[in-house]
């Protein structure tokens, strides 16, 4: 396999972006965003890159990666799953949408399937509230998302792999 290749590669490309870009803090957050949306997480070894082309403190990136909920340090599925769970969501069975996922794909929220296919995660609010109950599978949106769409749901990205 050629995984030690394929790396080099995402950080040659991140590299080419880091080079658009101010090379200090003042770009942290972006070039962070810029190697999740590459690595598709950020591993130690690419915060750790980070700092040294930023010229900021180690410290500093691990801190803001752990502070915003946008950036994971774990691997994400190809789907990620969102399970909206604001008020509105809440009120209409999101909690009960959510526990179908968890059941179908025998994970809980924050985890993801073995094969690396699927990550369920839950959100705040989308802020599409007259859709409740919401569900994004990546920048896709579903509303009105009944506990029984689940399994349909999930067998057309399954398609999508055929």
């Amino acid at each position: 396999m050629c995984s030690n290749n394929l790396k080099e590669e995402k950080f040659k490309m991140l590299d080419n972006f880091i080079n658009t870009v101010p090379n200090d803090q003042s770009a942290l957050i972006e070039v962070l965003h810029k190697a999740q949306a590459i690595f598709g997480y950020l591993p130690e070894d690419v915060q750790s890159y980070v700092a040294y082309k930023l010229n900021v403190p180690v410290a500093k990136v691990f801190g803001v990666v752990s502070f915003y909920s946008y950036f994971t340090t774990e691997p994400r599925g190809k789907y990620v799953i969102n399970v909206c769970m604001g008020t509105a969501c809440f009120v209409k069975g999101a909690n009960l949408v959510l526990e179908e996922f968890e059941r179908e794909l025998n994970i809980k929220a924050g985890e993801t399937t073995k094969d690396g296919k699927f990550t369920i995660e839950v959100l705040r609010c989308v802020g599409a509230c007259g859709l409740a109950p919401v569900v994004t599978v990546n920048d896709k949106v579903y509303g009105h998302f009944k506990k029984e769409d689940v399994k349909e749901l999930l067998e057309s990205y399954s398609e999508e792999e055929v």
